[in-house]
């Protein structure tokens, strides 16, 4: 195939119907159809792609989600499948004639043209199942997380409304407070059940702590006030089945966590990058999950630069800066950050983190500087198959 026409096909990716469009090297239109996103329509589309004479290379303007089955069924196939981002498709739409015209034929043949004209784009491999399985378990997790700060959100809004010094007393992020309101929400009902009740309340918990202090906390509370709020007994049913819901969200996610772990142990990159400060299970998870293989970044800077925490730099005649970026992959970026603002209990780690204060940083870009930092370490880590040692140069 080194001597055959190129032919560059690009396919505009949709819930339930795609668009591919194929083009040869001088840019003419060899193909042009819609593709139900069903595995017929998709089946059909490989034979029609096959029997195209040229060396093949489709790009995909999404990757995962709703392309999860298309990109798996190309690459089943032995397609050579390249990432065409959205943003670089719609300025290139909009840098040609009628480019605030959007159609899905429009965006497939621009795709395509991409495909023609660039080198640079990513390749689309297949990942490991564990990769996988990290990306799924990660986004579910992600999900039940900021479900529980919304629910514990409500809670709060609505133990503040009947009973403010009870929502003032507890701690909702913890497990006891949130077994004591499974029962006791009210005034009256505390009033009612006394020390000895509730406390046998909380002794029926597993692994509750400081039931003794709550117990008294919540009482002193109910003492405190003397009124029924109207409308305190719909609100409280409402709290305890809120309740309830964060305790058995608090246990999945503690399940997930298990199984993370245990991926972790299973990935081939997986102990390596626990190994560097800062990066314990949840924040490993993630840094796999979203970069996925990272043998595809051919240097730490690339790898800084697909998350969007190296510098970009801005040059028009004589005036030259550097500014942080607004692109990369927003998610790995703020898994370096947290990664990197939990490293400050290292010592080396605060020493840069202190040094960048010092020369008039903030604590943002101190931390992102960090982060930067850490980046090289990490990729030298995982280039030299090597675990964290204390002083990075011994790694690079």
């Amino acid at each position: 195939m080194g001597d055959a026409m190129r032919i560059s096909v690009g396919i505009d990716v949709a819930k339930e119907i795609h668009w591919a469009a194929a083009i040869d090297e001088a840019g003419k239109l060899v193909l042009d159809c819609r593709v139900e996103n069903t595995p017929q329509a998709v089946d059909q589309l490989i034979d029609r792609l096959r029997s195209l004479d040229g060396d093949l290379v489709i790009g995909l303007d999404v990757v995962g989600g709703i392309a999860a089955f298309l990109e798996a069924a190309l690459l089943a196939a032995s397609f050579r499948l390249v990432h065409v981002p959205g943003l670089a498709v719609n300025r290139a739409r909009q840098g040609m004639v009628g480019g605030e015209a959007k159609s899905d034929p429009r965006d497939a043949r621009v795709i395509a043209d991409q495909v023609r004209i660039r080198q640079d784009l990513r390749p689309i491999e297949p990942d490991e199942e564990t990769t996988i399985d990290l990306r799924i378990l990660t986004s579910r997790r992600r999900d039940l997380v900021e479900e529980q700060t919304r629910r514990l959100s409500r809670m709060h809004a609505l133990l503040g409304a009947i009973h403010p010094g009870l929502e003032q007393a507890l701690d909702l992020t913890t497990k006891s407070a949130l077994w004591l309101l499974t029962r006791y929400v009210t005034p009256a009902e505390l009033h009612s059940a006394g020390r000895t009740r509730v406390l046998k309340h909380l002794r029926r918990g597993q692994g509750l702590r400081a039931i003794e202090p709550l117990a008294e906390a919540a009482l002193a509370a109910a003492q405190e006030q003397r009124i029924a709020v109207p409308g305190e007994r719909t609100t409280a049913l409402i709290i305890r089945e809120l309740a309830n819901e964060a305790l058995a969200a608090r246990d999945r996610i503690v399940e997930i966590d298990h199984q993370l772990e245990a991926l972790i142990l299973r990935h081939p990159d997986g102990t390596l990058i626990r190994s560097l400060p800062g990066m314990g299970v949840i924040h490993t998870a993630e840094a796999i999950a979203q970069a996925g293989n990272f043998n595809r970044f051919r240097s730490a800077d690339a790898l800084a630069a697909a998350a969007g925490i190296a510098p970009v730099l801005r040059q028009s005649g004589k005036v030259r800066y550097q500014r942080r970026p607004f692109g990369g992959n927003k998610a790995l970026k703020q898994v370096f950050f947290r990664a990197a603002f939990s490293s400050l209990s290292d010592p080396e780690s605060r020493t840069f983190y202190d040094r960048k204060r010092s020369q008039g940083k903030t604590h943002e870009q101190a931390v992102i500087a960090l982060a930067r930092r850490r980046v090289n370490v990490l990729w030298a880590m995982l280039h030299n198959r090597q675990p964290f040692v204390s002083n990075y140069r011994k790694a690079a």
